[in-house]
């Protein structure tokens, strides 16, 4: 059985071959630890390597001129970071850990390899690539769209479905493991008002909290306050892989 915490991630999508899987895992045979607040990733910093998460959850971000933070992505086990270091040789983002983490370092030169002797895996990459372009579409969207509780409502079901892919989350109990101020630099509101939005969600009957611990308490309407049901079921009827190469 694979090791590789990127194979388990593509092969979300697609059936691997064993030969994929094996090259996929080859990437991963190097790893580095970080503890909680580490800095992986400097913004304009020279990025020669990728990497992939093994452990924890991480996350990336720019600074404004304002001064003020934006947080990107959220990251978990299987995602690959720094994937614009293969097109810059400096990072655009920060990237740091929000939990005790654990990542593979990936030199460029491997993934060129990797493009050489399996182009399917090359293609898949570029898909994957698409799919986060088009979630991070969708949350500037939100962003400049929807209200502060949808923003908030709409964050808490993204980290919640990824939970469920990464750690087999199961039911509708899970830890957030974010502070009030990186959710609102998520959804661009002060902490005050994710505060304010949280209550609300709570006071209204869709989630319940206990310390770190979040429970959909009413996810129907939850779905419905965030605009989640019609978009998320068109993007996933939407994946077409069909013009995949074939695997080697």
């Amino acid at each position: 059985m694979t090791t590789s915490c990127l194979a388990e991630r593509l092969g979300e999508l697609i059936d691997l071959s064993n030969n994929e899987k094996a090259a996929l895992d080859s990437l991963e045979q190097r790893e580095r630890t970080l503890r909680r607040g580490a800095v992986l990733l400097r913004e304009h910093d020279k990025s020669p390597e990728l990497f992939v998460v093994k452990r924890g959850t991480m996350m990336s971000y720019v600074i404004l001129p304002d001064g003020s933070r934006q947080i990107l992505r959220f990251l978990f086990r299987g995602d690959l970071v720094a994937m614009a270091g293969l097109v810059y040789r400096n990072s655009p983002e920060t990237v740091i850990a929000l939990t005790e983490c654990a990542v593979a370092p990936v030199e460029r030169a491997a993934i060129g390899t990797l493009s050489a002797d399996h182009p399917r895996l090359a293609a898949l990459l570029i898909a994957v690539d698409q799919i986060e372009r088009v979630a991070l579409t969708d949350r500037l969207a939100g962003l400049g769209r929807t209200s502060a509780k949808a923003r908030v409502a709409a964050l808490l079901i993204d980290i919640r479905n990824r939970l469920r892919i990464v750690d087999g989350t199961a039911g509708n109990t899970f830890q957030l493991g974010l502070t009030q101020e990186e959710i609102g630099d998520a959804t661009g509101l002060t902490a005050v008002h994710v505060n304010r939005m949280l209550r609300q969600l709570q006071d209204e009957g869709m989630i319940a909290r206990d310390g770190g611990r979040m429970t959909f308490v009413d996810e129907t309407m939850l779905v419905r306050t965030a605009h989640h049901t019609a978009r998320d079921t068109a993007r996933a009827a939407g994946l077409d892989f069909s013009w995949l190469p074939g695997a080697r």
